[in-house]
């Protein structure tokens, strides 16, 4: 079985934006939708069902089942093809999602849900899912229904060359451009101080300096063309900080890929912060792709490859144990099921679910 595109729902409407969004990756790859609900009631000890005096379709339960289901049958609506599943899982929605990105090719949330503060751009959950995710993880927002090319954050550091190998696979699956980004300021070496509050950099050529920026990008690209000679790159040489450049460009993208940390991230920060300020402002949907530990450089290259001929099918013989390595989001996987879990296929008259033990 392949793995599937997994969708966290709690009944706010960024939720079920992100609903949408998530059957259409799972149309785009040949693969199921399987709908999420984390039920964080039984950690709370609180009554569960119907109240005595209440109607029988009350209580927490019927309610975290209904709000599945509506979503199973929102999946359905628009996307009719997709096979849609639903799961109501006992915990906290990071800890639930995060161990089932564990099976998923494809975990995929809203903005904010129903307990996100109103300052914030960006849900709790999302953010964590970016940093600690088993797989590729991408956050609904922007723009809807967004158009024009896939863009690639480009930083030319080892990590992130499994992003420019996933951005190459989306590429060629929506058939469309790949835009690569790479920005660059005029500091290099370390700064020196010419007056208070006063810094200039200890090496000032630009003409060297972008010369070896577009080296930098030539290179983070260069193998990946030859696996996509389908895809259409434009490279994009900026001199502008990194953020700033991806959010402006994504106004006209339909997609941004980034990975979890660049170059200049600290060893102990799971997201960067050209992540983070992407995830919390950019006008279309937003992929991060994380390097695992077990991955060395060469698996990078593996992982965008298999992104992008693996999505949806099983693999042929011999290929199980390169899967679990790698991580189901090439492919295979079967689905995770927790003790608790109320499973159901979805849709008004089908739902319910089974208890297993």
């Amino acid at each position: 079985m392949s793995a599937s595109v997994v969708v966290g729902v709690d009944g706010s409407s960024s939720s079920l934006e992100a609903v949408d969004v998530a059957a259409r990756e799972a149309r785009l790859r040949g693969t199921s939708l399987r709908v999420v609900y984390a039920f964080v009631w039984p950690m709370l000890k609180v009554p569960l069902g119907p109240s005595v005096m209440g109607s029988p379709e009350g209580g927490l339960r019927n309610l975290a089942d209904k709000t599945a289901q509506d979503a199973v049958a929102r999946a359905r609506k628009v996307q009719p093809e997709v096979g849609v599943t639903y799961s109501v899982v006992p915990g906290a929605p990071v800890s639930v999602l995060t161990e089932e990105s564990q099976d998923a090719c494809l975990v995929v949330v809203g903005t904010r849900g129903l307990g996100g503060f109103t300052g914030l751009l960006v849900g709790s959950v999302g953010v964590h899912l970016a940093a600690h995710a088993a797989c590729p993880v991408l956050v609904a927002r922007g723009r809807k229904s967004p158009t024009g090319p896939v863009l690639l954050g480009v930083d030319g550091s080892e990590a992130g060359d499994e992003a420019v190998g996933w951005a190459f696979a989306e590429a060629a699956r929506r058939e469309t451009e790949l835009v690569a980004l790479h920005s660059w300021d005029n500091w290099t070496g370390l700064p020196v101080a010419v007056g208070p509050g006063v810094q200039v950099p200890s090496v000032y050529d630009p003409v060297k300096l972008r010369d070896e920026q577009e080296r930098v990008l030539s290179l983070a690209l260069s193998g990946w063309r030859e696996k996509y000679p389908e895809v259409t790159v434009t490279s994009r040489l900026v001199q502008d900080y990194s953020r700033q450049a991806l959010i402006e460009a994504s106004e006209e993208s339909q997609l941004i890929v980034v990975g979890a940390r660049g170059r200049g991230g600290f060893m102990g920060l799971l997201l960067g912060s050209v992540s983070q300020a992407v995830l919390h402002h950019a006008h279309c949907p937003v992929a991060v792709v994380r390097v695992h530990r077990e991955h060395g450089h060469g698996e990078g290259r593996g992982q965008g490859e298999g992104s992008g001929r693996s999505h949806g099918h099983e693999g042929g013989e011999g290929h199980e144990e390169e899967r679990h390595r790698r991580g189901p989001w090439h492919g295979g996987g079967e689905g995770r099921r927790g003790r608790g879990v109320r499973e159901g296929r979805g849709g008004s008259g089908e739902g319910g679910g089974n208890e297993e033990g």
